[in-house]
């Protein structure tokens, strides 16, 4: 993957374009941040003359806009569009992409809340799904009819940490002229740019990586496709479930820090995985970064690390598998993920319950990590006195 990005000012760093993009100084005062218009409306000079485009924050406002421009150049694309929440982007997509009738691939490893709009929501308005197994793209050709639309795919998945070849997903999609979409939340932009490898649309909730710091909820579409970007902002704006100028603000500012973030969720990760690797009491250890996971060189191939997510499998079974969340101290039992602080959860019963009993059931042993940027030693320390 390529470390130079563009921000409309010239080819940079991702670091740089992270800090920069969309960050314009404020041409009054000079402030260095953008602010937060926590405004509704905006004065018109005369019917229709908009100042910059901006007549009412719904369809526009310039904190989010900042956050637009911003995501876009992190991910390659023409445009990008910000949500009130990861869902909120998915509902507008698939209801830009599909209409009834259609069909939508989808991955048999997938977070519980798509599963659960596409199954529950999306499905009542008559559009029909097949589950494939994502990691190999002859299923996924196979899985697809002349009604299909669109192939959704994470990579890496959750919370099983699937990896799937974007590239070679793309050529499939492309063959059959239909729309591949790749949900880069686990990865981010950092390590990750899915658009480069042929994707069509990239989806996000805002809410993880890219704000970090548990504050705050939002989801983003990022597209390089001018057509497809007009279609998704004309939805936006119809449907308005956009995201407020202090939640934009609050992402864009967790940005800035995303590489140097990820860099230190990806090390401790490494370190985590090593120990759990070797403890007697996990069974499987699912991290993409390990030599003998499946997708180990798919992922080295076009991910820049392999991410701050671990998975891992416990003997003694489900019950066991509560008591090792109740047991942390360092580690929060929470649900989300990409935090600067370390979360631990039981997927069957917490994020994923909504697939129980479906495809996308998740084994009942199953622990979920988002490693924070914490001391190593004190995350390490944590969960060996929770395994016991």
């Amino acid at each position: 993957m390529s470390d130079r990005h563009s921000d409309g000012h010239g080819t940079h760093g991702f670091e740089t374009v992270a800090i920069h993009a969309g960050n314009t100084p404020d041409p009054m005062t000079g402030a260095v941040v953008p602010a937060i218009y926590q405004v509704s409306t905006y004065k018109q000079d005369g019917v229709g003359g908009l100042r910059g485009g901006y007549e009412y924050s719904r369809s526009g406002n310039p904190t989010r806009t900042a956050l637009e421009e911003n995501l876009a150049a992190l991910e390659g694309g023409r445009r990008g569009l910000a949500f009130a929440s990861g869902l909120a982007a998915e509902d507008c997509l698939l209801r830009t992409l599909l209409a009834p009738g259609d069909h939508l691939v989808i991955p048999d490893d997938a977070y519980g809340g798509t599963f659960r709009l596409i199954s529950k929501v999306v499905a009542r308005w008559g559009v029909d799904y097949t589950v494939a197994d994502t990691s190999d793209p002859a299923a996924v050709r196979d899985a697809l009819t002349d009604r299909t639309k669109a192939i959704w795919v994470e990579t890496p998945s959750n919370p099983l940490l699937g990896i799937s070849d974007i590239a070679a997903l793309a050529g499939v999609a492309r063959a059959a002229g239909v729309r591949l979409v790749v949900d880069n939340t686990f990865a981010s932009p950092y390590l990750q740019q899915p658009l480069a490898l042929g994707a069509d649309v990239v989806v996000h909730s805002t809410t993880k990586y890219m704000g970090g710091h548990s504050d705050v909820v939002g989801g983003a579409l990022v597209t390089d496709d001018q057509e497809l970007a007009d279609e998704l902002a004309y939805h936006q704006n119809a449907m308005g479930a956009v995201a407020g100028p202090f939640d934009s603000w609050l992402v864009l500012r967790g940005i800035k820090t995303l590489a140097v973030r990820m860099d230190r969720h990806s090390a401790n990760a490494e370190r985590i995985v090593e120990m759990l690797s070797r403890h007697p009491k996990v069974t499987k250890v699912l991290y993409p970064g390990l030599a003998e996971h499946p997708g180990h060189e798919v992922a080295a191939k076009q991910m820049r690390s392999f991410g701050g997510m671990v998975s891992f499998q416990v003997a003694g079974g489900e019950e066991e598998a509560v008591a090792v969340c109740d047991r942390t101290k360092v580690f929060t039992l929470g649900e989300s993920l990409g935090g600067v602080e370390s979360l631990i959860e039981h997927p069957g019963r917490m994020t994923h319950a909504s697939v129980a009993g479906s495809q996308l059931e998740v084994p009942s042993d199953l622990v979920r990590l988002s490693v924070g940027i914490e001391n190593a030693d004190d995350l390490l320390a944590d969960l060996q006195q929770a395994l016991g």
